[in-house]
């Protein structure tokens, strides 16, 4: 049993050199197994040692890892790369019943008397070589395995089990250590995560205030100050572009979760193959891909907020794994054995209607339900346009800074009334946007917006679009022609300049003559007036 290999010496041998020479062989394998943090640097240097003593081909660590149900290699040094996968897993109880064995002493695997490891023997290649096993536990509680493997039937003896008694204690303490190290890496991946994460996600605007929060939105800010403290679901309804995400910060940066997260999720915007993994998380290898473990923006959202923009967009998989986050505040990852405890307040938010969704089929009711205990409706801005003057005033303040304006433009007298009086169906997106363009085309003076709010006939056809009975041509290059016409009647025949059809369309004077060419529109002045 005690079979001789190349080196200095066997198990037998070190054994013959009594304490001495024990106290020795031991001295020496602690201070390499625990001469580093690093445990592939470790452990291959008392692989180095103990192959001059053991028969052995493979010095492998493994846990149990409970989450992952399977036995996971921490670190293995070997003669070649030879060995079973970083995984293996356990069948259904397989770790209560390795845990029920209370293995404590050193054994050599034997599968045809142990069922346990006799089950396992296809995956981790028991058949064929001979495994000696060395329970590592700290402070009596089991941690571990450390796996002696050498090639060939009957390599390990008596006094091979002798000697792996000695590992059993620096080994164990190696474990313990590479996995505290394991946690503190894992730990600071995660906070890195976060703050990326979050630096994209977190707005400031909030400490901004809401414009209009005085006047046309008095009544919604009522509402946020009403339901802020406390921890219910919110449903934030209204059109496109009237600033939901704002009511939604709002209420978050007033609630007593103000210093956690503020994690927004666009649930039209997520690929539906990747819902699952994006919102709940996915574990290691639960799918091609999956390289590493992923906390799901519930997760992200853990002492904070997550607002789930544009609710209506969720595929109905989706809505049965939020119902259920909803009811027990817990979330289980795509490949995960166990729920995942979340403390968050969900807030959604859509621009659709919901109960006519949950008659056509399309949104569960029992989540509508969950989700429409307070709803909050946003006015569009047509309903509220006292609110524009200070919209306005804002955003050019705002935009000059970012377009690296140094002193922001003044607003000419009767601009501001003009503005009033269009009904902005794209609602505060749309107004922020045509202030922006404002600025580009700029070219001294007070912004009139002459030159880009929508005349009354595009405003018209605006209306008319919304009745379903667009008087604008269906064809694109139609639609073009009648878009440039427009602007060439608004600039009287004029290209170039300012003031000129060019600059209105924010084009190159060349690349308008091209495209007039192009769609057949008549523009020098002669030809016009002929």
């Amino acid at each position: 049993m005690g079979t001789k290999t190349e080196g200095k010496g066997t198990a037998g041998e070190v054994s013959g050199k009594g304490m001495a020479g024990r106290d020795e062989f031991i001295r020496e394998i602690t201070l390499r197994i625990c001469s580093s943090l690093e445990i592939k640097e470790s452990l291959h240097s008392a692989f180095e040692y103990l192959k001059e003593h053991v028969p052995l081909e493979a010095l492998v660590l493994v846990i149990i890892d409970e989450r992952l149900g399977a036995i996971r290699r921490i670190e293995r040094a070997s003669e070649n790369d030879a060995l079973p996968p970083h995984l293996i897993p356990l069948p259904e109880g397989m770790p209560q019943k390795i845990a029920a064995r209370n293995y404590s002493e050193p054994f050599i695997v034997d599968i045809e008397k142990d069922e346990i490891l006799g089950a396992l023997a296809p995956i981790a290649e028991f058949e064929g070589n001979t495994h000696l096993i060395v329970p590592l536990r700290i402070r009596g509680e089991l941690i571990g395995w450390l796996v002696l493997r050498a090639s060939g039937e009957g390599r390990f003896g008596k006094e091979h089990l002798e000697l792996a008694g000695c590992l059993a204690e620096p080994f164990a303490i190696a474990l313990a250590n590479a996995l505290a190290h394991e946690e503190v890496l894992r730990y600071q991946a995660i906070l890195l995560d976060d703050k990326r994460f979050l630096n994209w996600e977190l707005h400031g605007d909030a400490e901004d205030g809401i414009i209009g929060g005085n006047t046309g939105l008095r009544n919604v800010m009522e509402m946020v100050r009403q339901v802020a403290p406390l921890n219910n679901t919110v449903l934030i309804l209204g059109e496109t572009g009237t600033g939901k995400e704002l009511i939604a910060n709002a209420i978050h940066f007033s609630s007593p979760r103000r210093n956690g997260p503020f994690i927004t999720v666009n649930c039209g915007a997520l690929p539906e193959n990747l819902i699952d993994s994006e919102l709940f998380g996915h574990e290691k290898g639960a799918f091609t891909g999956a390289v590493a473990e992923n906390r799901g923006r519930f997760e992200r959202a853990d002492g904070g907020t997550i607002f789930l923009d544009e609710i209506g967009e969720l595929p109905s998989n989706a809505q049965v794994r939020l119902l259920r986050v909803l009811q027990n505040r817990e979330v289980e990852r795509v490949g995960g054995k166990r729920p995942i405890p979340v403390d968050i307040r969900v807030i959604a938010a859509t621009h659709r209607n919901l109960q006519s969704m949950v008659v056509e089929g399309s949104f569960r009711e029992d989540l509508w339900y969950r989700l429409s205990g307070f709803p909050i409706m946003v006015p569009p801005v047509r309903q509220r346009k006292e609110d524009v003057p200070a919209l306005t005033r804002h955003f050019v303040t705002v935009r000059s800074r970012d377009l690296g304006i140094g002193a922001p433009p003044s607003i000419a007298p009767g601009a501001l009334q003009r503005l009033m009086e269009y009904d902005w169906p794209g609602n505060v997106r749309e107004l922020e946007n045509l202030v922006e363009r404002e600025l580009i085309l700029h070219r001294g003076g007070p912004l009139t917006f002459g030159t880009i709010l929508p005349s009354s006939e595009q405003k018209n056809m605006t209306l008319a679009a919304g009745n379903g009975s667009s008087i604008y041509p269906l064809n694109l290059d139609e639609a073009n022609a009648v878009h440039i016409t427009e602007v060439l009647k608004l600039a009287k025949g004029k290209i170039d300049g300012p003031g000129g059809a060019a600059a209105m369309l924010g084009i190159n004077p060349s690349t308008l003559r091209s495209r007039l060419d192009k769609l057949g529109i008549s523009y020098r002045r002669r030809d016009r007036e002929n």
